[in-house]
């Protein structure tokens, strides 16, 4: 008995419970296989949130927050942006194949668009979906907003808030919440301008939360730059946001 609950607390430690709660949807793009995650509860009728990860892919951030926004009532699904056998296994790799993403943004907005058919095929309300996402995902957030993806709003966490400014602003009709570090020294005042701009131009909906003393992966347990108390009032921001436009 209780070598069975050890085993039981290992396995749980090492992200067993991670697979046990989330399962695999494979989709494609073309010839690409996609390879995601969605929550247990899939296929109920219920409000759906579609997760974009930072810059190597599914990671356990994504996964915890997918768990988590179960708890709250949501189907959530993690997006593979890369594709099978195309997940970055160092930093150089992760900021070459998410340049290459953020500059041919039409391709990262249909690799959204292909995992929030996801979402819907798997249970989600169609008019009750939001995206969230993280640092590179959180770039992709907002280019769900740019895109027009039919979602009720977007939340990009410690995302890049440029884009060029070859591009012309659009109307923006998801509502828009930017949760933004402080010390990100990946955001110039430039960008940070720009971007108020462009929600402003763009007829949008939006806010921007500056959490203080925080820097670019602020709410990643696992980083160097975690702020326990700004990581908690980031989530409990998300969670407000997502009741506010879903339920």
């Amino acid at each position: 008995m209780i070598r069975s609950i050890l085993l039981t607390t290992v396995l749980m430690a090492s992200g067993t419970l991670f697979s046990q709660k989330l399962k695999p949807v494979s989709y494609q793009d073309g010839a690409q296989k996609l390879n995601g995650l969605i929550t247990s509860n899939a296929g109920k009728k219920l409000p759906g949130v579609l997760i974009l990860p930072a810059w190597k892919g599914i990671d356990e951030e994504a996964k915890t927050a997918a768990i988590e926004l179960e708890k709250q009532g949501y189907i959530a699904f993690i997006a593979d942006i890369y594709g099978d056998g195309k997940i970055p296994a160092d930093n150089d790799t992760a900021a070459k194949i998410s340049g290459y993403y953020k500059q041919n943004y039409q391709e990262y907005q249909k690799r959204i668009s292909l995992a929030l058919e996801q979402l819907k095929k798997n249970g989600a309300i169609s008019d009750k979906t939001a995206v969230i996402g993280y640092c590179f995902g959180g770039t992709g957030a907002l280019e769900s907003a740019r895109g027009g993806l039919p979602v009720a709003g977007v939340v990009s966490i410690h995302g890049s808030l440029a884009k060029d400014q070859m591009r012309k602003n659009e109307q923006l009709t998801a509502k828009i919440l930017v949760e933004n570090p402080a010390d990100d020294k990946g955001v110039s005042q430039q960008d940070y301008d720009n971007l108020i701009k462009e929600m402003n131009e763009g007829n949008a909906d939006w806010q921007i939360i500056t959490y203080a003393h925080s820097k670019h992966t602020f709410t990643d347990p696992k980083s160097p730059d975690y702020n326990e108390v700004m990581a908690k009032r980031a989530w409990n921001h998300t969670l407000l946001f997502l009741k506010e436009i879903l339920k």
